[in-house]
């Protein structure tokens, strides 16, 4: 996708591409509205602004989107996946123990049952074992908390992801 393309596209398209970055969809929305942008980095500047506006049900709009942790052979598939992608960013995240795979698991849906959402962390050049000790570190943390640093970690996320697919 081209800025001008993007730009130029009907609504709808624009909505569905922005929404390939995070599904909120009032960020979408408006995303779309604030066309046309002058640069990525305008997109990007717009995508904070325009997040930061934004409640509780739409982050928890956008964290639904995500898959959740919690499938060790897909924890595995996707780990040997990424590596072969970006090796330089993920170095050793295919030579996962099975119990660092199966802790995240484990933690992960504990997570979920406190918390009443996914586990959210921006992963690019994360191992497995980075993302176990963050969420070993996060579960102790208050649901208000954990909701504040999970949108920081969907903000993350949603910039790599224009920066990626413009």
């Amino acid at each position: 996708m081209t800025l001008d393309t993007l730009n130029t596209l009907p609504e709808q398209e624009a909505d569905a591409w922005f929404g390939q970055c995070c599904a909120a969809t009032k960020w979408r929305k408006q995303m779309t509205q604030q066309r046309p942008f002058t640069s990525l980095e305008s997109i990007k500047k717009a995508a904070v602004s325009i997040w930061n506006t934004l409640e509780e049900t739409d982050f928890l709009e956008a964290f639904e989107a995500h898959p959740m942790i919690g499938d060790v052979a897909s924890l595995k598939a996707k780990f040997a996946h990424t590596q072969a992608m970006a090796s330089h960013e993920q170095k050793g995240a295919s030579e996962a123990d099975d119990s660092v795979l199966q802790r995240l698991s484990e933690l992960n849906h504990a997570y979920l049952n406190k918390n009443g959402f996914i586990f959210i962390i921006c992963a690019t050049g994360l191992s497995a074992q980075i993302m176990l000790e963050a969420l070993e570190e996060r579960i102790h943390h208050s649901r208000e908390e954990e909701l504040r640093i999970a949108a920081q970690q969907q903000i993350q996320i949603t910039l790599l992801r224009l920066e990626k697919n413009l």
